[in-house]
């Protein structure tokens, strides 16, 4: 969150223009975030190819954390989404990387909660069959 607040704010002052702008700068500095920690994690100099034992998992084995893999398959799939519709990509982003309700990315993005509702089960169906292509293997 630190890391965010810094990307946020910078050295200068920011003048958001609504709540929808603040927000939805607040989730796409997140996603950053995320999503370079995960490409850095998968670089050679970081180990690479060798799998990730974290202590807090090796002690309480089975849980169900995002792999970086997934949070770089879905940063991809959110991209494609982001290109064919903007509002449906931006309240994955706030539900998802800002960790607002339903009701609250509704509000942000001005839309009733019954759309955000709809938007959300299309934006998570699109994205599970557009991650699940990125998975299989390319034929020649």
């Amino acid at each position: 969150m630190h890391e965010a607040y810094l990307r946020l704010v910078g050295s200068e002052n920011q003048h958001w223009s609504s709540r929808h702008h603040f927000f939805t700068a607040a989730a796409e500095a997140m996603r950053r975030i995320l999503i370079d920690n995960a490409r850095r994690k998968k670089s050679f100099k970081y180990g690479g190819g060798h799998p990730r034992v974290d202590l807090n998992e090796a002690v309480a084995a089975g849980n169900d954390k995002t792999s970086f893999d997934d949070l770089i398959a879905l940063d991809e799939a959110l991209e494609k989404l982001s290109k064919k519709d903007k509002v449906k990509a931006d309240l994955v982003k706030l539900r998802y990387f800002a960790g607002l309700t339903g009701e609250q990315a509704a509000e942000v993005l001005n839309i009733s909660l019954s759309t955000a509702d709809r938007y959300w089960a299309y934006a998570r169906s699109w994205l599970r069959l557009e991650i699940a292509k990125g998975d299989q293997p390319a034929r020649s």
